[in-house]
């Protein structure tokens, strides 16, 4: 095995791989040597990112597909095997934040569409490549979460809070099924990335009230800082797709020396 390229001959794909974390993610595992399946609603960028990729000398594809339709994930299913074969490496990274609002305020089509984006999507695609993964007896799937699903609740953000400790527990039921099978699954908080996001939560939590106060003041904290690099999410994957990590199971995971001290989980 090439050392510069351990993942050569296994096939990756990446959700919310059009920008921010998931891209640097993506263009990471493609680095090492796989095959990698760039997947966002947004074709524009991700065929961006397999230019690059393939500019490198690495191998990709991009595949428009939106997660929370599971005909499109099932679309992706068969575009990926027939690419590439069967897949080994799962990373959901594709999220929303959702409404910044009071529950009784909310709009509940955005409320409803974040659980969709950031719990029913991972779902869907776990469904659609963790059989792949089990008849290879080898698999990594990682799903990208949040700290906020660990924090006492409070106001505003009660569909992404909702939406991600429903991906922790959907996480860990999958890493119980999967145990004894050589695939592992986990879920990772990636940081405070100055992202795309970052920058709906700044501008959209600027209109609040009182209530909205911890909000800005995080939102100006990673102003200031500059946020935590997207490379370190990159590089937690990294090392949990590596055959070292193969104990490694049903666990909440952290980038390291991050802005945010780790907090217990479970």
């Amino acid at each position: 095995m090439d050392a510069a390229k351990p993942l050569a001959g296994k096939v990756a794909v990446v959700t919310g791989a059009s920008r921010g974390v998931g891209a640097c993610i993506a263009a990471s595992i493609a680095g090492k040597g796989a095959a990698v399946a760039l997947v966002a609603r947004s074709s524009e960028p991700i065929r961006a990112l397999e230019g690059q990729i393939k500019a490198a000398g690495g191998r990709a594809i991009a595949i428009p597909c939106d997660i929370r339709n599971i005909q499109e994930v099932d679309q992706l299913s068969d575009a990926v095997h027939a690419a590439f074969g069967r897949v080994h490496i799962l990373v959901n990274a594709a999220g929303v934040f959702g409404p910044i609002q009071l529950i009784a305020q909310s709009d509940p089509a955005r409320w409803i569409d974040t659980l969709m984006v950031n719990t029913i999507g991972p779902y869907l695609t776990c469904r659609a490549f963790a059989s792949d993964m089990i008849a290879s007896g080898w698999g990594r799937i990682i799903n990208v979460t949040s700290a906020a699903s660990l924090h006492t609740p409070g106001s505003l953000n009660s569909a992404y809070g909702t939406s991600k400790a429903a991906l922790n527990q959907f996480t860990r039921h999958l890493a119980a099924e999967l145990a004894g099978t050589g695939v592992t699954a986990n879920v990772i908080h990636p940081g405070e990335v100055k992202t795309e996001m970052w920058a709906a939560i700044r501008d959209e939590v600027a209109k609040t009230g009182p209530e909205g106060e911890g909000y800005r003041t995080w939102a100006s904290w990673v102003e200031e800082t500059g946020g935590d690099p997207p490379d370190k999410a990159a590089e937690l994957v990294l090392k949990l797709v590596s055959d070292e990590a193969s104990a490694i199971t049903g666990r909440f995971l952290w980038i390291e020396d991050g802005l945010q001290k780790p907090v217990r989980s479970w």
